[in-house]
């Protein structure tokens, strides 16, 4: 069951309208929307970054995806028609609830509104092709988030799995980040400021592969949910 809000919990007070629906009567949206920016990390797994023939950085690898690019559970994953590569990237997710600039790593939880979970769609050939992750990441249908933003939760080892119709590809543990959430938000909140319902991409397990047209793309995070696309042809 869900029970009806009104208000925003990122600008002003929300409280219980009383109106209860069933999940299943209901088409989840994308939690939220990011009215700034999607930061996401680059090689934040040893072995991930080892599949793909890279050394772990020194220090976060950060990238932004545009706002455009995120979608809800069960929205099709686009497939863009100049690649001809598209894996699939299972991660959690932190979704900012406050202003931040400068954040010392201890201070973080005071900023982070939750997490949810995430698939950083990456045409891997226009990765390798235009030595930047513009277009590679950025594309419409890239950014999937969901199922909702779980807010009373311990990032420090969570389960992060992606299954193609059916068939598991990514098993990896949160526990394996290089670079733990509390550092990420600390560092990035260096790089720029961080604003409500901003979404930071923390990285993805070993085991990424490619997707195509009809298949489908299931992203689990322990004790967050489902988060299920569909894969389908740009037309």
């Amino acid at each position: 069951m869900l029970a009806v809000l009104e208000g925003d919990p990122l600008y002003k007070p929300v409280q219980l309208t009383g109106e209860k629906l069933a999940l299943e009567d209901v088409r989840l949206l994308a939690p939220v929307i990011p009215r700034s920016k999607v930061i996401g990390v680059g090689r934040n797994y040893v072995e991930h970054a080892s599949e793909l023939g890279n050394d772990v950085p020194e220090e976060p690898l950060l990238f932004l995806k545009p706002n455009t690019s995120v979608i809800g559970p069960d929205d099709p994953i686009v497939l863009p028609k100049h690649s001809d590569e598209v894996h699939h990237e299972a991660e959690l997710a932190v979704i900012i609830g406050r202003i931040a600039k400068d954040l010392p790593a201890e201070r973080v939880t005071e900023v982070v509104l939750g997490y949810t979970c995430s698939n950083d769609v990456t045409a891997r050939d226009l990765q390798r092709k235009d030595n930047q992750w513009a277009r590679a990441k950025g594309f419409d249908s890239s950014c999937p988030l969901g199922p909702w933003i779980e807010t009373d939760l311990d990032p420090g080892d969570l389960a992060v799995r992606c299954l193609v119709n059916g068939e598991q590809r990514q098993d990896g543990r949160t526990s394996q980040m290089v670079f733990d959430v509390a550092a990420l938000v600390s560092y990035i909140s260096h790089a720029f400021t961080l604003l409500p319902g901003d979404v930071i991409l923390t990285g993805t397990p070993a085991g990424v592969g490619p997707i195509e047209v009809g298949d489908h793309v299931v992203v689990s995070i322990e004790n967050i949910g489902v988060l299920a696309n569909q894969v389908v042809a740009d037309e």
